[in-house]
């Protein structure tokens, strides 16, 4: 309740601050040209991402921004098809900034990321970043956001089928990864195998992902990284725009569709969005169609705000409805049987997201409210088998004061599960620089949640929790050193409660409190023009979740019985991150390397071969791997990239079959030849390519074999082709069509992290061939 009294004093803050200007009003204007032949760029993005404000180059090349705040910050020039320019200007004494931009070569792009202190560029970062910008997600065809990403260095997917994936960053996931939406932590369940990200992948402009403990920033939970999904850009001042889109893969016969429409008049900023996807069941060479693969999706994403002199308030809300099958496995002669199970999730949003200038620096003040509501249908246990196991199945209508009688069978509309879960998150952090090279931030942070138990079955109680924590950090910048760190103290009480059913103890109530101070140091050296030189120390911290300290039943679409351990202690990790990267007109390197130990590490493990029954454990875990790249630019429009990834996740103190992680990624390549056709086309076509690349994941031999918890997987070799352009009048573009073809040859394979590999009647293979076709049409209001 002191929290909710807090959250209601940072909104009536919010008000107080927008009703009085805090600075004065600026103006920017100027003009962007091609470098090498002089002409000017139209269309070019002019974007403040720390202010959200930008405007784009008209025919001439010409820009103007009006009313925006005048302070010390950041323009991002992009335009596709060349390198992306990034500045520092203040906007107190420039009126006026010309640029010149160079077409795309081997030089690693400049981008602007997250820092420990605000904004920062990715040079100046002394952790593994990297970012999926927005071209990239438009030419990637995928079933949800997390497989749209899951192809970068260092980054995986654990996989349900087609619809459902839950990111992994460097070998770690569930609860050890933050997903931060709307600037916010998505909170949606996330300790379940077959819960995804609950996240319009239409809706997401770009995806930042930090590699590592980033506990310091976003408290517990952040230890393996982030994934920060990015909203589009504001409009610039005095315009609208409308965007339909739509996409066919032939797999599933999916089909999806979306509509965009937004704008910013007299400092009143909108955007308005909806999108729906629906797939049919996916298909492999071996299996055929796989029943409970299908999915349906709908989402509605809207901001509302204003962005002044002053700074700016954006009230976003968002509605998301996903509808997938859930793989049974079942089989009869070899043929997958037909499967009723099925999941209704619904997460809804509302966000209060505000930015004032104040002195020096920003104050940032960000509140949002999240429900959850995640249900399973069409699989019931027996009587006999939870007697036998020592276990009641439950019938229970919504209402905790109400109870009904065991019945066998069950409506078929009435949920087996049915969770709830209630989030308030806060942020608040002022942010500010000195004369002297240096800058610092400063704030609070924090969450309550709710979760209650609505279904007839029961996997683990409900429960409440509340999080507060409180940081400070600084970045010192000169000409060829950058040094930033800081420190974070974090608490979390989580209280669980008693169930009972017909005098039967279904979950006994227990309370614990978790403590977690983490920090982090690092360094950027920049040994040359063309070389950086990276280093990063770090320290992470995770409190168990609640299924981990509680689950007590039979959890649908995950094949198993999960018992939870109330004795766990809160994961403590060290990270030590080493990285050097190289860039020229030719070619451009990466190198980084981690070794991360990690103590109380938690997992789940087999309590016999022949039970489905598993526990959580403890033990001692020691990861080591990282990431290279290299990419060869030998003429102007041919690009030839090639990544590797690698990790090594052990447990100490163990025998031989229990000493590796489950679902450690195996080492994977890519290599990608692309070849731009047109660059600056003057005619009907423009940003033309064409592409082929291929994925080669090797023998996965590291497994956790112990009571048959995990099998070896073969190496396979995937080979994808891509095309795209942008289809233009008089230099307005009119459209942007794209064509991939993924698993071109139709391989027959099961991926490491694919859950179907353990389905009940044998392994089941992943997606087959793919061909996508789609198309974005922009209009101009």
């Amino acid at each position: 309740m002191k929290q909710l009294y807090f959250i209601l004093s940072l909104l009536c803050m919010s008000m107080a601050l927008t009703a009085a200007p805090l600075t004065d009003a600026a103006t920017l204007r100027g003009r962007v040209t091609d470098a090498a032949s002089g002409e000017p760029v139209m269309g070019a993005s002019i974007y403040l991402p720390q202010l959200k404000q930008g405007t784009v180059s008209n025919a001439q090349g010409e820009y103007l921004l009006t009313n925006i705040p005048a302070t010390r910050t950041t323009v991002q020039v992009s335009y596709v098809g060349h390198q992306t320019i990034i500045e520092t200007i203040d906007l107190r004494t420039t009126r006026e900034k010309n640029f010149q931009l160079h077409e795309n070569n081997a030089m690693l792009s400049e981008v602007v990321v997250s820092g420990l202190t605000g904004s920062s560029l990715i040079a100046r970062s002394p952790s593994p970043v990297s970012v999926v910008t927005p071209r990239e997600l438009q030419e990637t065809a995928s079933t949800n956001i997390i497989d749209a990403v899951a192809h970068q260095p260092g980054v995986s997917q654990l996989t349900t089928g087609s619809g459902i994936s839950k990111p992994i960053i460097r070998g770690l996931g569930y609860n050890r990864i933050v997903v931060v939406n709307d600037g916010i932590r998505q909170e949606g369940q996330q300790w379940g195998d077959e819960h995804g990200i609950e996240i319009d992948p239409q809706a997401v402009h770009s995806v930042e992902i930090l590699k590592g403990p980033a506990s310091l920033l976003y408290g517990s939970d952040a230890m393996a990284g982030v994934l920060v999904m990015h909203e589009d850009p504001i409009m610039p001042q005095g315009k609208m725009k409308a965007t339909v889109g739509g996409e066919y893969q032939s797999n599933q016969h999916l089909y999806d569709y979306t509509a965009n429409f937004a704008g910013n008049r007299g400092g009143v900023v909108w955007n308005w969005r909806w999108s729906e996807k629906d797939a049919d069941e996916m298909k492999n060479r071996r299996d055929g169609r796989v029943p409970g693969s299908q999915f349906h999706e709908q989402a509605l994403t809207s901001m509302l705000g204003t962005n002044q002199a002053w700074g700016y308030s954006h009230l976003k809300l968002s509605a998301y409805h996903l509808k997938p099958g859930l793989v049974t496995g079942e089989r009869h002669d070899g043929v997958l049987e037909p499967s009723e199970a099925f999941q209704k999730i619904y997460h809804y949003k509302v966000a209060l997201d505000n930015s004032f200038l104040i002195g020096n620096g920003t104050l940032k003040a960000l509140v949002g409210y999240q429900q959850n509501r995640r249900k399973e249908f069409g699989h019931h246990h027996g009587h006999d088998e939870h007697e036998h196991e020592g276990e009641l199945e439950h019938d229970h209508d919504g209402d905790e004061d109400e109870a009904h009688e065991h019945e066998d069978e069950h409506d078929a509309d009435t949920p087996g599960l049915d969770f709830r879960l209630h989030t308030v998150n806060y942020t608040v952090n002022y942010q500010w620089s000195s004369a002297s090279n240096w800058s610092y931030a400063a704030g609070v942070a924090g969450m309550w949640q709710h979760s209650e138990n609505l279904g007839h079955e029961y996997l683990i109680p409900s429960y409440s929790l509340i999080d507060a924590g409180a940081f400070a950090s600084a970045t010192w910048e000169l000409e060829r050193l950058t040094l930033s760190g800081g420190l974070r103290l974090d608490h979390r009480h989580l209280h669980s409660y008693e169930l009972t059913d017909n005098g039967q103890l279904c979950f006994t109530g227990f309370s614990r409190n978790f403590n977690g101070f983490t920090g982090s140091l690092g360094a950027i050296y920049n040994l040359s023009s063309h070389t950086n030189l990276r280093l990063n120390l770090s320290r992470g911290f995770r409190a168990p979740n609640l299924s981990e300290l509680g689950s007590n039943g039979q959890h649908e679409g995950t094949f198993r019985y999960e018992l939870g351990n109330h004795q766990l202690d809160p994961e403590y990790s060290w990270q030590a991150d080493l990285g050097i990267d190289f860039s020229s007109e030719i070619i451009s390197a990466q190198l980084a390397l981690f070794a991360n130990d990690i103590t109380n590490y938690i997992f789940l493990q087999r309590l016999g071969s022949d039970t489905d029954r598993y526990q959580y454990q403890a033990g001692h875990a020691r990861l080591w791997g990282g990431e290279a790249l290299l990419d060869i630019h030998p003429v102007e429009p041919l690009h030839f990239e090639n990544t590797f990834s690698l990790v090594n996740a052990r447990q100490l103190h163990q025998p031989d079959d229990a000493r590796y992680l489950p679902f450690t990624p195996a080492p994977r390549w890519t290599s990608d030849l692309r070849y731009d056709i047109i660059r600056d086309g003057q005619q009907w076509l423009n940003n033309t390519y064409v592409s082929a690349g291929l994925e080669c994941y090797l023998r996965q031999s590291h497994v956790h074999t112990a009571n048959q918890t995990e099998t070896a997987t073969p190496s396979y070799t995937l080979f994808n082709l891509a095309a795209g352009t942008d289809i233009q009048h008089r230099g307005r573009r009119l459209c942007s069509l794209f064509i991939t073809a993924q698993n071109l040859f139709d391989r027959a394979y099961t991926s490491h992290l694919s859950r179907l590999k353990y389905a009940e009647g044998g392994p089941i293979c992943n997606m087959g061939r793919n061909v996508s076709v789609k198309l974005v049409v922009p209009i101009v209001l």
